[in-house]
């Protein structure tokens, strides 16, 4: 089968695959049919993502239709459209018994640690999938995505009293805001951006957009989603005396950090990685409900034949991506 295969930074190779065998005990066998482009794969794509070795089959934001059950599946039938939870890890570790799966000692994510979705088929646990045959292969993709977003707002413990800010309105950026949303705090976006700023003042009405802030500690919550460690060294300055600053974003980059403004509002620092699996049934039901709506986020679409010619493109301003979806002919 055919797979795309990222062998150095902005080289995308076609590669053959063979197929793959029945599923054994527990696994699935499920047909991509839609794959999410994000921000790890951009860097990826580029060399700047700190966990991605080449060569790297890339894609973990994925709607697939399953083919094949191995023995003991249960909660799924061949057909069922769902969304994948790339995270695979150990079930033993510290972290994992302790119910933070997402962050196990040992963890695999698909298309960063291990080859990811961007082929035509492949094997995978059962119980990373998710069904719901109520939404389509695109809407499914996006869960991922939605769940770094649901899981950065949960590390928070937004409440309708807190005065939020995300700087970056970006994919993930959007997903903060979403649950941010969903939590009825007030919301502060900060994004230089104009397009995204124009996406997010159409599509969000009663959040606050802006391109500049005063240095002033206005937010009790700041979450920084740009992975830029000048930005995230500059949430500091915004947030309030017991404020808390959420790391959503990632860089290779050292954050230097002004300790002596950070002990004396006594702030609390929190690194947001990944999602758990509850976090995926709540985000469907969401999705269904209408309560999010991630028809608008996206902007661009292609199918799988022309994304080595596309991602270059998308990199670009001019392109004006929100977000990027690719299609696999079923």
């Amino acid at each position: 089968m055919r797979s795309l295969t990222l062998t150095a930074p902005q080289t995308f190779a076609w590669t053959t695959l063979p197929e793959a065998a029945p599923p054994q005990k527990g696994m699935a066998l499920v047909a991509i049919r839609a794959i999410g482009i994000c921000g790890t794969d951009f860097s990826g794509y580029l060399g700047k993502m700190p966990f991605i070795e080449f060569p790297r089959i890339l894609g973990h934001e994925l709607g697939v239709e399953v083919l094949a059950l191995g023995e003991g599946v249960t909660h799924l039938q061949v057909g069922d459209r769902c969304s994948v939870e790339p995270y695979l890890n150990c079930g033993t570790c510290h972290a994992c018994l302790r119910g933070s799966t997402n962050c196990c000692e040992t963890l695999q994510v698909l298309g960063v640690h291990c080859d990811g979705g961007m082929r035509e088929r492949m094997i995978l646990p059962a119980h990373k999938l998710h069904p719901c045959n109520a939404l389509d292969f695109e809407q499914l993709a996006l869960v991922e995505t939605l769940a770094i977003g649901c899981h950065a707002v949960n590390r928070a413990q937004v409440t309708a009293s807190d005065d939020v800010l995300i700087i970056g309105a970006g994919p993930i950026g959007l997903t903060v805001l979403e649950f941010a949303r969903a939590a009825n705090a007030a919301i502060t976006l900060l994004e230089l951006n104009s397009a995204r700023r124009e996406f997010v003042e159409q599509n969000y009405p009663g959040v606050k957009v802006v391109a500049k802030l005063p240095d002033a500690p206005a937010f009790q919550i700041v979450f920084d989603a740009t992975g830029n460690p000048g930005s995230m060294a500059g949430t500091l300055r915004y947030a309030r005396f017991t404020g808390r600053i959420v790391y959503v974003g990632i860089t290779k980059e050292p954050v230097i950090l002004d300790d002596p403004l950070f002990h004396r509002r006594e702030l609390s620092l929190l690194a947001s990685r990944n999602a758990l699996s509850s976090d995926f049934p709540r985000i469907l039901a969401m999705i269904q409900s209408g309560q999010i709506d991630t028809r608008p986020w996206i902007s661009h679409r292609c199918e799988f034949s022309e994304l080595p010619a596309k991602m270059h493109v998308w990199l670009t301003p001019e392109a004006r991506v929100i977000k990027a979806v690719v299609g696999l002919a079923q």
